[in-house]
This record gives structure tokens, sequence and C-alpha cells, in this order.
């Protein structure tokens, strides 16, 4: 494999470090901005090659020491070498950058990012398992880098306590069972008080392998539930009754989840971002808000403290009910919610055709290019847009600004994701005074 000296320049979207070589560039895995390394060649490419770091020979003052034994080869992590504020101030570059280059936009302010905690965050995760008869043993873990392979790991940093140092027990856990090779997955999911497991198994599991998880359930204090074919077939293992749940405290609202339910996944940071949105999108008591690709009412509810009226919509029928349950848990009985699937022209129905004061959209990584083609209409003021993808949302902020009449007044980073080079961010876009040409329009 070739090896060469480069000077990196850049941070990709995926957290290599970018450098050229003989006028070509080169993404190199392990180097950070501003460093001299000599890198081995890992794949060649017309356009670019890819590289790994072999030396540091100049380090980032940036640079510090990942803090897990398993970065470098746990794809969980990307950024673990690189400061937290340095991570943070790249991420911003990364969404200023998408929405000029992209949107073609810029914002009239760059807000402060928002950050919590560090470590131990990951209140969601998907883990893979793998009988290897290589090592003679399980492994339970993210994928490599490489994503062919699971990765060999002990412990992980950046999930949750409750399970986080429980890796290595998770691997001989399923090692003990009959159908240790029937197991693809374990998902983790977190809740204010209960932390639970979902074992997806491809085949029925024996009476002894059911007998050794509840005790392992007893034993650690973790939820089990069994996955045997699609989400509906997840029901709970030990103990029979579990539930999840986490809370919003500032708005006295309390949610109830199903364990593969979509919730953020950093939870000190989703209670600042709730906060963060409702400020920005400044609901009084006599305005209608409609809150697009709701869930189970993360925005909604919060969102129903404060106005008249809020409908909340989205596409999975069973985050709906599970919404329309939690509002009525609550006692909340100002909103309203509709199952719909908003990458389908929704024109006609009546959530869409009703009158509005306000929108939030918190879209998937396709972003909510479909809607904007016939939403918001004209009453509407402001939209604050939380993205979870820089890209969508730099094209999404061109659609409101040049399409809708609407200027992007502001917009900034939260960092739901410390140590990866996942990029979630946040935009409020004001209606346009009538021959408005801001500043906000690149």
């Amino acid at each position: 494999m070739q090896t060469y000296e480069l000077d990196i320049t850049d941070l990709s979207h995926d957290g290599r470090g970018v450098a050229r070589h003989e006028g070509k560039a080169v993404f190199v895995r392990g180097a950070l901005p501003g460093e001299h390394v000599r890198a081995v060649r890992t794949a060649r490419h017309r356009q670019y090659d890819e590289a790994r770091v072999d030396a540091v020979l100049a380090a980032s003052p940036d640079r510090v020491e990942p803090r897990c034994a398993h970065f470098g080869t746990c794809g969980g992590c990307a950024l673990q070498h690189l400061a937290p504020a340095a991570q943070i101030a790249a991420k911003a570059r990364t969404l200023m950058e998408n929405l000029e280059r992209i949107g073609h936009v810029r914002p009239g302010r760059e807000l402060a990012p928002l950050a919590s905690e560090a470590w131990g965050y990951r209140r969601r995760a998907r883990l893979s398992v793998k009988r290897v008869d290589k090592k003679g043993r399980v492994l339970v873990g993210f994928r490599e880098v490489d994503g062919r392979f699971v990765a060999d790991i002990a412990r992980c940093e950046v999930l949750h306590p409750a399970v986080g140092g429980r890796i290595a027990e998770l691997a001989l856990l399923v090692e003990s069972l009959a159908a240790r090779r029937e197991i693809p997955q374990i998902e983790v999911a977190v809740g204010d008080e209960l932390a639970a497991l979902v074992l997806r198994h491809l085949g029925p599991l024996s009476d002894a392998d059911r007998e050794r998880l509840v005790a392992y359930a007893q034993g650690s204090g973790l939820a089990i539930f069994l996955q045997p074919g699609g989400l509906d077939s997840v029901q709970a293992l030990h103990p029979p009754d579990a539930a999840l749940s986490f809370r919003l405290p500032r708005h006295d609202i309390r949610f109830e989840f199903r364990p593969l339910d979509f919730v953020q996944v950093n939870a000190t940071l989703n209670e600042r971002m709730v906060d963060h949105a409702l400020d920005l999108l400044a609901p009084g008591p006599a305005d209608r808000v409609l809150d697009l690709f709701c869930g189970l009412g993360n925005f909604t509810l919060p969102l129903a403290r404060r106005a008249a009226r809020v409908v909340g919509v989205e596409g999975e029928a069973g985050l709906v009910a599970r919404a329309r349950d939690n509002a009525a848990r609550n006692g909340i009985g100002n909103v309203e919610y509709h199952a719909a699937d908003l990458f389908a022209d929704g024109r006609g129905s009546a959530w869409a055709d009703a009158r509005y004061d306000l929108l939030l959209l918190d879209p998937p990584r396709a972003g909510a290019e479909q809607v904007l083609a016939y939403l918001p209409r004209r009453e509407v003021r402001r939209v604050v847009y939380v993205s979870c993808h820089p890209a969508s949302l730099a094209r999404d902020a061109g659609i409101l600004v040049r399409e809708r009449g609407f200027v992007l007044s502001a917009a900034g980073v939260m960092d739901m994701f410390p140590h990866t080079a996942h990029v979630e961010s946040i935009a409020v876009f004001d209606r346009a005074a009538r021959g408005n040409h801001s500043s906000a329009n690149a």
C-alpha cells in the first residue's frame, strides 16, 4: 500500500481529515485539520483516495486522547480524538457551508450551539450480534469502521451507563443461549426509570433460553423484550408489565413509549432542544400551530401548553396512537393528531387546509421537500425547522426563502450525538415583508 505525507486542511462530513496529493482529494481516517500526517492509502477511486493515519507528525492543538479503548476500530464514534468544543465548531461550519452551497442562503444570525454531557448520553442504539467461530464466542457491539464486521468491544462510553458498561456481559449472555446464532441484533431503549433490551430472534426460543433471559433481567434490573418478527411482534418477556417513559419537567409532561419507538437519542439535549424550539417559535395564547413529523408529541404537547390549538401530523400510525394517549394521560385537550404520509401530496386533507399561525418541522433525513410544495400557507408567520441532516435542511431552506416567501432569520447546531459526525440543527424562518430583500438571501 502507498504511504505518503499529507497536510490536512479540512474535516469531511463523516469526520475524516481532508488533504490533497498530487491534485487529488484524500480522505484520511484519524486525521484532523491543521495536522501533518503520514498516511497509508486504503482505497483508490477515480476522483479521490481513502487513507488512514499511520503517524501524526504534527498534531492539532485540538487533538485529545480518546476515552474509549475501541476508538478507531468501532464505527460508533468518529471524533473522540477531537476536543468537544472543536467538534461543535466543525459541525457549525458544516451547517453554514451546506446552507450556502446547497440552499444558497445564509442566516441573519448564527444561534449559539446547544450541547450537553458528552459521555453516557445515548438512550437509543442498535447493537449488532454475531457468533464468530474463529473467536469461539459471541460479539455484541456496533459495526466496525469496516462495516462488514461487528466490533469486538467490552463496553461503550457513549451508551447510557445502564447498558454501556454491560457489553461484555451481554455477549456472554447470548453465548449462553442455544439460539446464539439466531440473534442478529439487540436494540437498546432507556427511559427515565427503566432500561430495556429488545432481542431480535430469527427462530423460536427454547424454554431454557427464556429462563436464562428472565434470570438475567431479574439480576441486572434491565427489562427484556423479544422480537420474533416485525415491529408489532415486540413483547415484554420480563418484567411482563415493563413500560418506558421520560419526562419534560419544565412542561410537566410525561411520555410513555415502546422500546422501538423513535425518541431523541440524547435525553438531556432533547429537553434543551424542546425549550429552545418553543422559545424560537414563540407561540402566543391565541396561536394555532402545526407540528409535522410529530412522532410521540415531543414538541406537540409542550406547544399545547402555550398555544390555543396544536395539530400534529405523523406518518406512523402507532406513534400517532401513542401521541394521543400521551395527550390524554397529561390532561392536554387542545391538541389533535392525524396519521398521514408526509412524503405524499396532502393537499385537500382537513389538517393541511386549516389555518395556522406557526409551523414546526422535524423531518427525518430526507427532509420536508414534499410538504413544502403546498405548505406553509400565507398566514403562517414563522417556521422553526429541526433537522438531523444539514444537506436536506439547506435544500428546504432554499425552497422556503425563494418559493414560499420567508427569510432565514437564524440557524445553529445542536450536539445531539457527541463524538460522531452527525449534525443536528435548528433554523428559524420568518415571513418576509413585501419587497424585502433580506441579507438572509445569499
